[in-house]
Parts: structure tokens; sequence; C-alpha cells
């Protein structure tokens, strides 16, 4: 255990000092800075604690209480400052106060519980009793339901974003959100984990201790590479979007509140001004934003974002249907063009993205379509 303990020292230290190192024009977004120095304070309290552990060997000496309350003392703000980190980095704007707080009064109940354990069992000053063991496990569960709370706000804050992503890019960006989706799983199974760890001993607390340790490095080293790639310029791109969206949406759905009949007029104009853009082909320039296709269209991106919310249709999908047609009257039309020539064409960014879609919305790749037209 020691070695663990020396292991996970040197670990905390090594993730601090890489958060503490990132560029500053890649932390220059306040919702990644936040992010950044509320897992800084996590790691250099995590260090704080293995450094208390690995020094005094409370476990190893028989200290089994004090190992418990330490470790109960550590990891609670602790997770609490990694899941506030993700929400923050999920969206900003949408923190509210009991996100801020909720880990505060977490931890005195979770302290207080285990001082009345102390105090009440009969037993010499932190010695290891059936009291305390319920106080310890009463803590415990404190720390589990705030993982519960901030795990459905993850989950909540997640859906929102993915479908900000989808409301904007032409094309699927999951890929931008799946290290974020790994670590809430993550910070999900550290509430079961962490009891396990302060609960066991021998194999299976070194084993699950290099679990939490590999989740907090994933974590971590994760975030870093996010900041310093062109996700996150794509991601902030689209929550400021939708912050501006939010705010019109807000001025305009108030300034037509009594103008049902006007908006119906607005909804046909846009019907109409999509039908032009469409014949027109403006769907097939890659890479065109919701924002740059309201303009293209010619109509105000609140009316189109309406005219979308009525079809039931996210603007990836519809972009992409509107593609997936025309690749399919050129497979016809156009027997000698290869798929990387309709890829482009239609607007697809590559081959391989192109063939994806279309089987996704044919259930064949395009030889099977033209293979099965053919014989019509």
């Amino acid at each position: 255990m020691t070695q663990v303990q020396f292991t996970a020292l040197v670990l905390m230290i090594l993730l601090t000092l890489k958060l503490l190192l990132l560029p500053v024009k890649t932390v220059d977004k306040v919702s990644l800075g936040k992010t950044r120095w509320l897992m800084t304070a996590c790691m250099a309290l995590l260090a704080m604690q293995f450094l208390i552990q690995y020094t005094l060997q409370l476990r190893n000496t028989g200290h089994v209480a004090q190992a418990i309350l330490l470790n109960l003392a550590v990891f609670i703000p602790c997770t609490n400052l990694l899941a506030l980190a993700i929400l923050y980095l999920l969206n900003e704007s949408h923190v509210n106060n009991v996100d801020r707080y909720i880990g505060a009064p977490t931890w005195i109940a979770a302290m207080t519980l285990l001082f009345v354990g102390l105090k009440t069992d009969g037993e010499p000053l932190m010695a290891q009793s059936p009291i305390l063991v319920w106080a310890e496990i009463g803590a415990s569960a404190l720390y589990a339901g705030m993982q519960a709370y901030y795990f459905t706000r993850h989950i909540r804050e997640l859906r929102r974003l993915r479908q900000a992503l989808q409301d904007y890019y032409d094309r699927d960006t999951d890929g931008l959100l799946s290290w974020m989706e790994v670590s809430i799983v993550l910070l999900a199974l550290f509430a079961l984990m962490v009891p396990l760890i302060i609960f066991t001993n021998g194999r299976w607390l070194v084993i699950f201790s290099l679990g939490i340790f590999g989740g907090i490095f994933y974590l971590v080293d994760s975030f870093c590479l996010y900041v310093a790639s062109s996700a996150s310029s794509k991601v902030a791109e689209v929550k400021e979007n939708e912050e501006q969206t939010e705010r019109q949406d807000q001025e305009e759905a108030e300034a037509d509140e009594d103008a049902t009949e006007q908006m119906q007029e607005n909804l046909q104009r846009v019907e109409q001004a999509v039908k032009r853009w469409t014949a027109e082909g403006g769907y097939r320039q890659n890479g065109i934003t919701m924002p740059a296709a309201a303009t293209a269209i010619g109509v105000p991106r609140y009316h189109l974002t309406l005219w979308l919310k009525q079809r039931n249709m996210k603007y990836t999908h519809w972009i992409n249907d509107l593609r997936i047609d025309d690749a399919k009257r050129l497979l016809t039309e156009k027997s000698g063009w290869s798929n990387e020539a309709i890829a482009e064409y239609c607007g697809f960014s590559d081959r391989s993205y192109f063939q994806k879609k279309f089987k996704e919305a044919t259930g064949m790749t395009p030889t099977d379509y033209l293979t099965s037209i053919s014989k019509k």
C-alpha cells in the first residue's frame, strides 16, 4: 500500500504541474480557465492527502478510523471540484447556486456525522467501532448523493450541448464530446469506488485505488488535450451562438406573443425561401453552419430555427437528408461518378462520412443502393 500511496502522490503532483503549465492562450476562455483552476485545486488537495497518508502510514499502523476520516474529508471536496469543473465546461451560463455550493453542506454534514459517531460510540477516540462504521457509511451515502445530483446535471447539460451542436454544424460532432461523456461516467463510478476504497483492505484496496487514479489521469489529460485542440474552439463557438439564440428567442417570442398570425406568415416565407435555396443547391456547401445557412437563405436565424422545430428536425439531420437525396439522384443519373465525386459535389466532407450517413439513411451502401435500383 505504501508504494500505491507514493505513486498516487507523484501522479497528483505531475497532474497539478501539467494544469499549471497549460499555455495561457489555450485557456483564455472563461469557462476553460475556471475548469482548469478547479481541477488544479482538486489535484493539489489530493496530493496533500496522499502526502499525509504516505508520511503517517495510518492504515499500516492500525489507525483505520483516522485514514477513513482523512479520505472522506478530502474526497468529498475533490470530487465536488471535478464535477463542478465539468459543469463549467459543458455550459457555464447554466451553472446555478446549488451546483456551486452543494459540496459545502455535504462536507459539513458528513464531517458532523463522523465526529458525532466518534463522540458517542463509548470507545477510545478514533477507535473503529460499530457506531463509527455506521457514521462512515452515512457519510459515504451523503457523498454518493452529491455525486448522483451532479450526474443528473451533467447528463442534462451534455444533452443540451449535443443538441446545440446538431443545430449548428452540418455534420455529426459527437466526437467532440466523447471524452466528456467518459469523464461523466468515471465521476459516477467514483461515487461507488471511493466507499469501496475506504472500507476495503489488501488486494481489492489496491485495485480500486488504481482504478480511481487512472480515471483522474484520464480526466485531466483529456481536458489538457481538449483545450489544446480545435475542438474547444468549435464548442465555444456553438455556446456563444446558443447564448445569442436564447436571448434573441426570448426577445422575439415576447414581441410575437400577440402576433401568431404574423409568425405563420413569417414561417411561410421561410418555407418559400428554403425551397429556392435548396433548388439552387445551397446545402452543397461543405461546412455551412446554421447562421451561415440562414443568411444564405435570406431569413432570420430565429425563423429558420422555428421552421425546423415545426418539423421536429435538427439542422444537422436536415442538411444531411438534403445531401442524401441529392446523392441518390446522382447515383442513378451519373453512373460514371465515383463515391468521392458524389460526396464532394453533395457537400460531404469525405467519402467515408458520406458512405456512413448514406447507410444510416437507406440501410444500404451507395453500391448496394445502385444495384437495387438497377434490378427494378
